[in-house]
């Protein structure tokens, strides 16, 4: 058969903790599943960092961007944690991304490693759900400078220091002012960020479908400040008014010691991350799945 997909992207654990040292199970991983996919008649191309990671040396490699030009398919093998990061980077070229799952709960990641050849096989045939996911886009705005800027795929979080007391921030949205807030922080989160962090703090899960976020206190003083979930449509600020050791984190990536009078804007980027997932997934199974939910039912 003849794959859909001709150039396919391979992409292991993203951030190594010792890239110098190849790890026995991905490298076992990576090489099953490159030459599954060269018997399906794909070229496979290894990202330069997954390769090195994991000791294989008999593909060509490229960078991520690289491989957002070249390539029609990005596979990624790990877990959530690793897609966020290749996501953000391959939403620009438009790039397809499957997940094959080697973390834990695997949101996004929901293909297991043990069953990926009776998985992958039709999907690259061309019979596969697609699912589109927005990104955020953060801006942190200095004396009327961007100082910082970020994509995001799950949330934009600022929070206190871990020896510090509660931060204070004055939040907009759409250029109106919502409300002074004194916490540990605050959470702006996407539907596909509403079961990580978010969810943890009060908010509720969000549909992906939903073109919403849900801002969501962290600890709050004030107990009737709860989570609310905003139009992703309207900019999102925070100014960040007291407090000491103030940070901002999106998804993976940190600034670290905000300043008074520091700005968040938050909004919807440019680009959608595009996920394939096998013929018959719904978001409702996935929530079954990894939530336990249903144990015992019919």
């Amino acid at each position: 058969m003849t794959s859909t997909f001709r150039h396919v992207a391979l992409i292991g654990k993203y951030h190594a903790p010792n890239a110098s040292a190849p790890s026995e199970n991905a490298s076992n991983a990576l090489e099953r599943i490159a030459d599954f996919l060269r018997r399906q008649g794909c070229e496979v191309v290894l990202d330069t960092q997954s390769a090195l990671h994991a000791g294989l040396t008999d593909y060509p490699t490229l960078d991520v961007d690289g491989l957002g030009r070249h390539c029609d398919l990005g596979l990624v093998v790990g877990g959530d944690g690793t897609m966020l990061g290749v996501s953000r980077h391959l939403a620009q070229y438009g790039t397809p991304l499957i997940g094959v799952n080697q973390g834990r709960l695997g949101f996004v990641t929901d293909i297991a490693l043990e069953d990926f050849e009776a998985t992958l096989t039709p999907m690259l045939q061309g019979e596969y759900e697609e699912d589109l996911r927005p990104l955020m886009c953060a801006r942190v705005i200095r004396d009327g400078q961007c100082v910082f800027e970020a994509l995001a795929m799950n949330d934009v979080v600022v929070n206190r220091g871990g020896t510090s007391g509660m931060v204070e921030l004055r939040i907009e949205v759409g250029g109106r002012f919502v409300s002074n807030q004194r916490a540990d922080g605050l959470i702006v989160a996407t539907p596909t960020g509403s079961t990580a962090y978010a969810l943890s703090a009060g908010g509720p899960m969000m549909h992906p479908s939903i073109p919403a976020w849900v801002m969501a206190p962290i600890a709050p003083h004030n107990l009737s400040n709860r989570p609310i979930v905003l139009s992703d449509a309207n900019e999102v600020t925070i100014e960040v008014v007291a407090g000491r050791d103030v940070s901002a984190n999106f998804d993976m990536q940190s600034l670290a010691s905000l300043q008074h009078g520091d700005r968040i804007l938050v909004s919807r980027a440019h680009h959608s991350v595009r996920f394939l997932h096998p013929k018959g997934w719904n978001y409702f199974a996935t929530l079954r799945k990894k939530l336990g939910w249903n144990e015992g039912g019919a």
